[in-house]
């Protein structure tokens, strides 16, 4: 479960060890009272054996690996001439859209379907399921993580053609083409191709956990999220008790600009995630990932305040180590920070006491704090300390053998791009600002805070060049609609090229996202053009 505030079109494993603790725990139960979804999994395991299956795989569905693995293990005790309890351990090994499994978890999964593959009373169709996971887990060091996760889709895509009313395995096969999208692999064509096999399943399934978690999924991208809409606000009360999947919709949310509606899903799965906490169901520093979501949502919502009150409430997180308190409050801090362009903050944040790789979000502030406060010397001090830490970052995804894009990262180039115009070099910092912004858009690589292109945009208007300013501010909300900081820049940008019409339009639209306590200053300057100008 990466963080938002990571770049995270590929993550790595260090970017998600917080989360893996985080995987919500749902009720240890089964069936359709026990909130968490409904699934139809019939197998020739023996009777005592399917309840732990059935478990097994909506916990499986939800990403909840650690507790999925558990179930399918006490299926397998329950019988253990039981193909599909070996073949679930295996696959809740297998994190599609979080990691990648190490070489000691391949020869773990590995062995488990070699426990499946044993002579039994196996159906072709529980073959196939077990075909699959073979694929994956074949013994061959020379495979990349881009050749497993192929060779297993085009097993699933095999196993459903086989069994076209097996709704689990139309979801299993849709999921592993929104893997092989995230790891770029024909991305929107895989993902469209997934949404295409979900939609009449979630039709025919509507409680089925996987098929609405594996919309949301498919559809997060700003070109499909509209797509995922039903999805996402069926999701929370298909399964209530998991804090995941009460999170789970405002992925989408986010997507569209939908503040109010990710701020009560980050809410519930915050409540949700401490209930599971007192009731000693998981370690509750998963409550991490719904709070980074709230933070950028009340940001958005012009709600300053409360963005701010969440650096402090991360003390709190029942169970929480000491090192996840700092990241998450460095990530929020640095955020808040360069969102509310408050630069002398930027360039004063403390740099958090923990392992280098997490350390990006507060040297990325510091340097864009420096630079634009006009601290050019101390700009390029935390350049140098942002790049070593993306060397290392990349240096572990290389090792890990990640898919690794070269040159610098957005985050270095929108460093460059700052400490370029406070040197007076504007031409260049335009070229940096936009290497940055095609490299964040190709790479579907997701923003500690703003994008880079609403930088671009915010140095067009630095440089009273109004016009530019807003025809970038445009495309951003198109991928990104209802941003505040971006509705404030078309709006002034409009009102510096004399555009009244449109400069209102924006003004207003800022005026509407806003929750009803906003506190953020712009909204006092918005709603004053507004009300001065009613019939521009």
């Amino acid at each position: 479960m990466p963080r938002t505030g990571r770049r995270i079109a590929r993550p790595s494993l260090l970017v998600l060890i917080f989360y893996l603790a985080a995987v919500p725990i749902a009720r240890a139960a089964h069936g359709p009272d026990e909130h968490v979804g409904n699934v139809n999994f019939p197998t020739s395991c023996s009777p005592q054996a399917q309840p732990a299956l059935d478990k097994g795989l909506a916990l499986l569905h939800s990403f909840q690996y650690q507790e999925s693995g558990q179930a399918f293990t006490d299926a397998a005790q329950r019988d253990g001439q039981c193909a599909m309890a070996y073949w679930g351990k295996a696959m809740a090994l297998y994190h599609q859209l979080w990691e990648f499994p190490d070489a000691a978890t391949i020869v773990e999964g590995r062995n488990d379907v070699e426990q499946a593959r044993k002579p039994g009373a196996q159906t072709p169709r529980e073959r196939e399921y077990v075909a699959a996971a073979a694929a994956f887990y074949r013994d061959d060091p020379k495979l990349t993580h881009t050749d497993r996760a192929q060779a297993y889709s085009t097993a699933m895509q095999t196993l459903y053609a086989d069994n076209p009313k097996d709704v689990e395995a139309g979801a299993f096969y849709a999921l592993s083409l929104v893997a092989l999208a995230q790891d770029g692999v024909d991305d929107l064509a895989n993902r469209r191709k997934a949404i295409a096999i979900l939609n009449p399943l979630f039709e025919q399934q509507p409680n089925n956990p996987g098929v609405a978690h594996y919309l949301i999924h498919a559809s997060d991208t700003p070109e499909l999220a509209r797509e995922g809409l039903p999805a996402a606000r069926a999701y929370a009360k298909i399964a209530p008790d998991s804090s995941h999947a009460t999170h789970m919709p405002s992925h989408i949310f986010r997507r569209l600009g939908l503040w109010p509606e990710m701020i009560d899903s980050n809410l519930a799965a915050i409540a949700a995630a401490a209930e599971a906490t007192q009731a000693h169901r998981g370690d509750a520093s998963y409550q991490f990932h719904p709070m980074d979501f709230l933070d950028y949502a009340y940001l958005q919502s012009g709600q300053e305040a409360k963005a701010r009150q969440l650096v402090e409430e991360v003390k709190s997180v029942p169970g929480a180590r000491a090192e996840g308190i700092a990241d998450h409050q460095a990530l929020f801090a640095a955020r808040n920070a360069i969102e509310l362009h408050r630069w002398k903050e930027a360039a004063s944040l403390a740099v958090p006491d923990e392992m280098i790789m997490m350390q990006d979000p507060t040297y990325w502030a510091r340097a864009i704090g420096s630079a634009r406060s006009g601290d050019v010397s101390g700009a390029r001090q935390d350049a140098q300390k942002l790049a070593e830490v993306m060397k290392a970052q990349t240096d572990h995804d290389k090792a890990e053998g990640n898919k690794v894009t070269p040159g610098a990262s957005v985050e270095q180039r929108e460093v460059d791009g700052w400490i370029a115009n406070a040197d007076g070099k504007s031409d260049e910092a335009i070229a940096d600002f936009r290497a940055a912004a095609e490299r964040e858009e190709t790479e579907r690589e997701e923003p500690i805070a703003m994008p880079a292109r609403e930088m671009l945009a915010d140095l067009f208007l630095e440089l009273k060049r109004p016009t530019e300013a807003l025809a970038e501010y445009k495309i951003v909300l198109k991928d990104y609609p209802n941003r505040f900081d971006a509705l404030y820049g078309a709006a002034r940008s409009a009102e510096a090229a004399a555009d009244p019409r449109q400069a209102r339009e924006f003004y207003s639209q800022l005026v509407t996202i806003s929750a009803p306590g906003a506190d953020r200053p712009e909204l006092r300057a918005a709603r004053d053009y507004v009300a001065a100008n009613l019939n521009p």
